[in-house]
């Protein structure tokens, strides 16, 4: 055992004192050290199941054979930071997570473990630290919030931020804001559409790191404790036949995960954080991959943000194990090994099936044809970027296409601040930069920006562009993950009021006919936003968007080693 290397041998002694202080005895040395990781934090409800959680793994872990030990990590909530500063701090916090998992388990050699997830970052945070570590691993997702009643509807907290539009637009007073603010989170667990926390458990799910149907079950449901015990029972059955997380994460998984995202019209984020678990786990999984599956699967759920319903409907009609039955019977996945020692047609087929149920659909009937977003490229991305594809055609506009005038500016705020005065309108495409992972730093959400256009009911009359991010619960004719970055010279920068651009999804092009490289002798570097702590150390570290935006030292070696002829830094 790797533990043994703290706790075994006459000079260990010392070692053993202090783990005898946390009432560890003998018997519970000799045994493997299993670390639980976990994000609990009362600051909001999403990682707020945690502990309980974590000591029913701890039980499961006992009954199975080992002694469970205990992290907390950290998480930043993207509900409560978006449209503040503080929302800077959010990807960012991927990285930390994934450092601090790796910093305490190494730091104690803990011979496997099981981390717990919820919002988020804490996902990709946990996929990532697997892949890095691999050491025998499970992963759980602490599970999606029930939705909200209003007036007897289902509401999340995506109608709270399209509410603020509305009532910014004067359609909605303060009395209905307020019932609505109250009505919309009544309990634990992560936002409940398919936003990117129920996206990215459904990815890990997919990738083979969680067992199939543990992920689905909400954050307060009964059975959430009793799947906790048994991934804690799990993860020591992986020590014993040295299943580990690279055996599990190939370019066959992470193309199945991709054709779930788009089969359910998932986050745009999955994008950014696949990127990132391949790297981790060294596969070579490029930006332009994530495009045909895209091409080739239907959206076959009716979830929100463009849908119908959140996940706790999707797990009564049978969750990710239905979506994946669907798929498998269409021929649009193909099998792969998971966490549990069954393969992943195995889980779906064990799986129950639920005939009367109206969430998910068959392919032969689907919901879009193709999935809900595109990989595009052009004068104004030449590294790519993510188009979100709206739910439906718009007023006007193609739900494929859009052609409007440039309004640009230089942060959200600016922008958010525009759209509430009424300054922008129909054929208008919304240019947010210096957002992007070294620009912002930290590569925000717009959700505050592309919620108040819907609440303002401009969605099927404005486009939006950034070198930043889009929450999962935004909804739209969205581009974002633009790059090269503005802060780093991307075309993105050169853009002024007013230039003409062109969006299409169907050439998958991202253009502007004003001559941008005419303006490139008179742009200079923005000054950095961040010269100190955490931001400072990411803005340097982070890599492009198209890239994943993961942090390493190789990062600053290739920018200070290439630079195109366009003078922009690769």
């Amino acid at each position: 055992m790797r533990s043994d290397l703290i706790k075994t041998g006459p000079d260990r002694a010392p070692a053993r004192a202090m783990l005898r202080a946390t009432g560890m005895n003998d018997d519970a040395l000799k045994k493997p050290l299993v670390a639980v990781v976990h994000n609990w934090s009362n600051v909001s409800p999403c990682n707020l199941n945690h502990r309980e959680l974590a000591d029913q793994v701890a039980a499961g872990v006992r009954a199975a054979g080992g002694t469970p030990v205990e992290f907390n990590t950290i998480a930043v909530t993207d509900g409560i930071a978006m449209g503040t500063p503080g929302m800077r701090y959010s990807l960012v916090s991927r990285e930390v997570i994934t450092d601090s998992i790796e910093a305490a388990v190494e730091g104690h050699l803990c011979d496997a473990m099981v981390i717990l997830c919820g919002c988020d970052k804490t996902i990709p945070a946990a996929a990532m630290a697997m892949a890095r570590l691999d050491i025998p691993a499970v992963a759980l997702y602490g599970g999606t919030i029930a939705h909200g009643l209003h007036k007897n509807r289902p509401i999340t907290i995506q109608q709270v931020f399209e509410a603020v539009g509305a009532h910014g637009a004067g359609k909605m007073d303060d009395s209905e804001l307020h019932s609505v603010e109250c009505d919309a989170c009544g309990g634990a667990g992560a936002c409940g559409g398919q936003f990117t926390a129920n996206t990215m458990a459904m990815v890990i799910t997919t990738l083979g790191l969680s067992p199939m149907g543990a992920n689905d079950i909400p954050a307060t449901h009964p059975e959430k404790l009793k799947a906790a015990f048994r991934c804690g029972e799990l993860v020591m059955d992986c020590l014993r036949k040295k299943r580990t997380p690279r055996a599990l994460i190939n370019r066959t998984s992470l193309r199945n995960a991709a054709r779930m995202v788009a089969a359910t019209a998932g986050s745009t984020n999955s994008v950014l954080h696949m990127l990132a678990i391949a790297r981790e786990a060294g596969v070579d999984w490029k930006l332009e991959d994530f495009q045909p599956e895209t091409e080739e699967t239907p959206v076959i759920a009716d979830l929100m943000p463009s849908g119908r319903y959140t996940a706790v409907e999707m797990y009564d009609a049978g969750g990710i194990a239905r979506v994946a039955q669907e798929l498998i019977a269409a021929e649009r996945l193909e099998d792969t090994p998971t966490v549990t020692g069954r393969t992943l047609f195995e889980e779906a087929a064990a799986a129950p099936r639920f005939e009367d149920q109206h969430v998910i659909y068959p392919v032969a009937n689907p919901i879009k044809p193709h999935g809900g977003y595109s990989i595009l490229y052009g004068n104004v991305a030449p590294e790519g970027c993510v188009l979100k594809i709206p739910g439906k055609n718009s007023a006007g506009h193609g739900a494929t296409h859009f052609e409007g005038t440039a309004k640009v500016f230089e942060s959200e705020e600016d922008a958010f601040a525009a759209v509430q005065d009424g300054r922008v309108g129909k054929g208008d495409v919304v240019v947010i930069r210096n957002e992007g992972p070294a620009g912002g730093p930290g590569m925000r959400e717009m959700l505050g920006v592309t919620a108040a256009l819907i609440g303002r009911g401009l969605g099927d009359d404005v486009a939006l562009i950034t070198d930043g991010r889009f929450s999962g619960a935004t909804h739209g004719f969205m581009v974002g993950h633009i790059a090269p970055e503005a802060a780093r010279g991307g075309p993105i920068a050169l853009l002024r009021d007013g230039d003409p651009l062109r969006i299409d999804a169907i050439s998958r092009e991202i253009s502007t006919s004003a001559d941008l490289e005419a303006r490139r002798a008179d742009w200079q570097p923005p000054a950095p936003k961040a010269t100190r702590g955490l931001l400072a150390k990411f803005a340097v570290l982070v890599s492009s968007a198209s890239d994943g935006a993961t942090t390493s030292a190789a990062n600053v070696t290739r920018r200070t080693t290439h630079t195109t002829t366009q003078g922009v830094i690769a």
